[in-house]
């Protein structure tokens, strides 16, 4: 296979923009049935760039591919955000309907969220778009003001852009690389099958809205491995879709592994959700260390999400210093509009294509320590209660000094409040508690 670096395309380090050079690199690969681009040491400017099938993209150590932070760099495109298929801002690193890609080396690729992140802070109380790439946004997506949003800004059509999105690939393997300061999620793939990550270190403030670290959407087949991330949203995510837009695209995500892999801070560690129109199918973390994480182990839906959540497994868990070491929440508020009561309702509703369902959860040899909110909290849906769910040979240790309230166990609606730091249970059938000791609380087990 052909090895080119991207000086043989006129990249330079001291160009303000290598765009051009990464477009006719790979248009050059695209031509020639593939082949190897390396990027050398040094911080190299661009705008989005795209990769092609065979290709392999090799960055040096030391190498920084620099995403410019301004949006009318990235042109709408096709694409899933938020759960919803539709036109959103061009993603920095995007493969689309590809095959048999590597993204490897030990360099860095670098979103420079600051902007994008202040922007979005500031767009909060917005009504409507407002800025040139909003308004187009909303002409491609008409219907947008009735799409699913799962907090990220969508009546605003701000779409950011994440990091590396990969759509409708096949055969992936992405290695050793850095992804820091992304705009909005870090590391998505979607439809794709088979792909490998490992040794991937993705790292973005606490602060930063939105900026998931993984997001495995409605994808089969999919490796993680000896990855470390630390974010200011979710973890490692598997999602399939949000309400009727996913449900209508019903492609589940199946078969995935997620190993040896540690998250620092971020809202969860490991989690499922909350977009899981799709169905998911088939999870197994294990041997993973999750350090300062709000939960370790979430997984989040609500009425109106849809979707069959099956096949969980969660084994050899370290969860330190959470706030909630477990939490399995059919109450998930985030997105929602404040005016649908029906979604809260502690009442059943009638089941419908719209209603998500959770079973056959097991978790075992998990050891949580200094859970600052609550040892757990699993809260299904009166019409539709989580079943077969086992937890067992676990321990969960409550830090019963700290201030921090029950409440803030799951962001939900609709519950009644708490005050104590047990192990909540609510809306599930029959679930087993085998050889689990609730450490700190007096009661170690609620169910209300």
């Amino acid at each position: 296979m052909i090895t080119k670096a991207i000086e043989d395309f006129g990249g330079s380090l001291d160009s303000d923009d290598n765009s051009s050079a990464f477009r006719a690199a790979t248009q050059f690969f695209a031509e020639n049935k593939g082949g190897t681009l390396t990027v050398g040491e040094g911080v190299w400017r661009t705008g989005p760039i795209e990769l092609c099938s065979d290709m392999t993209l090799r960055l040096a150590d030391g190498a920084v591919v620099s995403f410019i932070p301004d949006p009318s760099l990235y042109k709408p495109v096709q694409t899933r955000w938020e759960g919803v298929c539709c036109w959103a801002m061009h993603p920095c690193v995007f493969v689309n309907d590809a095959h048999d890609v590597t993204i490897e080396g030990n360099g860095i690729f670098d979103g420079n969220g600051d902007f994008w992140w202040n922007t979005v802070i500031k767009k909060r109380s917005q009504v409507g778009p407002v800025d040139a790439i909003e308004k187009e946004l909303a002409l491609l997506n008409p219907d947008y003001k009735t799409q699913a949003s799962g907090g990220g800004g969508r009546l605003t059509q701000f779409l950011r852009p994440p990091l590396m999105q990969f759509y409708e690939c096949k055969n992936i393997r992405v290695s050793d690389i850095t992804l820091q300061n992304s705009p909005f999620w870090t590391f998505h793939p979607v439809f794709c099958d088979n792909m490998l990550v490992e040794h991937v270190k993705v790292s973005n403030p606490y602060t930063a809205p939105n900026t998931d670290g993984m997001d495995i959407d409605s994808c089969t087949n999919v490796s993680i491995k000896g990855c470390r991330i630390a974010v200011g949203d979710d973890g490692i995510c598997i999602k399939s879709g949000s309400g009727p837009d996913g449900i209508k695209v019903n492609r589940p995500s199946d078969t995935i592994t997620v190993f040896d892999c540690i998250v620092d801070n971020g809202h969860g560690g490991i989690v499922i959700g909350s977009e899981t129109a799709g169905g998911i199918h088939k999870v197994r973390v294990s041997h993973c260390t999750f350090n300062g994480t709000d939960r370790g182990i979430r997984i989040k839906t609500r009425r109106g999400r849809g979707g069959a959540i099956s096949g969980l497994y969660f084994e050899n868990l370290d969860i330190h210093n959470s706030l909630c070491p477990i939490a399995i929440n059919m109450y998930y508020r985030c997105g929602s509009k404040g005016t649908e009561p029906e979604l809260f309702s502690l009442d059943p509703m009638p089941v419908s294509d719209d209603t998500p369902s959770i079973s056959t959860v097991h978790i075992s040899k998990i050891m949580a320590d200094d859970c600052r909110a609550s040892t757990g909290f699993i809260v299904g849906l009166p019409e539709a209660p989580i079943e077969d769910l086992i937890i067992e040979n676990c321990v969960f240790g409550a830090d019963m000094k700290d201030v921090s309230s029950p409440s803030v166990s799951e962001m939900y609606a609709g519950l009644p409040e708490v005050h104590t730091k047990s192990f909540r249970v609510v809306n599930a059938k029959n679930p087993v508690f085998e050889n689990t000791q609730i450490i700190g609380p007096e009661e170690p087990f609620i169910f209300k």
